[in-house]
């Protein structure tokens, strides 16, 4: 499966993780004097039984006062809402934005991932949703529920023990990184979701065993290389810039002192555009628990 933002904001697929298998995702931290921030890759989809926690992550947790995540305004009213005002476009259908080959592959691809209504449902939606539906119809259908993902179960945690929980993003500003990509980019999105629909699990399996493993190298090859070379202007957009304006966030953060738990889909913390490479350049440093 090459990347695309399906796989980046869905770093997620745990279909074929065994419950028992002990999972060490990555940690890092950043420190002054006063103020310490942790820094963690996530994924957004999980079975049920899987287990994440480890002693070093949970006592990050534990002292931290302050969560951050992607989104806290995530609710399925509100981004239905979001969907509905950006995702749709009734005057230009899809297939008018395709070739014929592409319908066809577009349509066997809708086939193969269970998307209902298939290519009818698909051909009102702007090129971005369609990718999207096309990445999360086999999720939905094999039973993931996003309430179960990481970023979700760290949300609750923190919440019932008092503690604050902010998001990096609005949802508006995550959907908008998609609505606002000029169309070329977001008919690439799509070709690339296309063609992740014809992989197969198998670099979906490697990727998730990465995230447990903490192999950040794997990561980054399964979900950053790939687009880097193929799609640069989509890997700027979807990746480096919000990596850029998350790292100056968390740097401004070290200037109050008091602990921090940051948690981000995992490929946003590997590669050479990483949140920590960013930081770099800023003159802060994380380190790898």
């Amino acid at each position: 499966m090459k990347p695309s933002l399906s796989a980046r904001l869905l770093l997620c697929l745990a279909l074929l993780l065994p419950a028992a298998s002990i999972a060490r995702p990555a940690l890092w931290v950043v420190k002054d004097a006063d103020t310490t921030i942790y820094l963690f890759g996530t994924v957004h989809l999980l079975p049920t039984d899987t287990d994440w926690h480890y002693p070093a992550l949970d006592h990050a947790v534990a002292d931290s006062r302050t969560l951050y995540i992607e989104l806290t305004d995530d609710s399925q009213a509100n981004m239905m809402a979001l969907v509905l005002r950006y995702g749709l476009d009734t005057a230009h259908p899809l297939s008018s934005l395709l070739s014929e080959s592409e319908q066809q592959r577009l349509r066997m691809a809708a086939n193969k991932a269970g998307v209902p209504g298939g290519m009818q449902a698909l051909n009102v939606m702007r090129p971005w949703l369609a990718a999207l539906t096309l990445a999360t119809a086999p999720l939905l259908k094999a039973g993931l529920d996003p309430e179960h993902g990481v970023d979700k179960q760290l949300k609750a945690q923190m919440s019932g023990a008092g503690k604050q929980v902010l998001g990096l993003e609005t949802a508006e500003q995550q959907i908008r990184f998609l609505a606002d990509m000029p169309k070329s980019v977001e008919l690439a999105f799509l070709r690339s979701t296309m063609r992740e629909v014809d992989k197969g699990s198998i670099e979906l399996t490697e990727l998730i065993d990465a995230w447990k493993n903490g192999d950040i190298a794997t990561i980054a090859r399964l979900e950053d290389e790939d687009m880097r070379k193929t799609e640069p202007g989509l890997y700027q957009k979807l990746l480096v810039q919000r990596n850029e304006i998350w790292a100056t966030k968390i740097a401004t953060m070290l200037q109050q002192p008091g602990t921090v738990f940051i948690a981000v889909g995992a490929a946003h913390l590997a590669g050479p555009d990483s949140v920590q490479a960013q930081l770099h350049k800023l003159g802060v440093d994380a380190v790898r628990q």
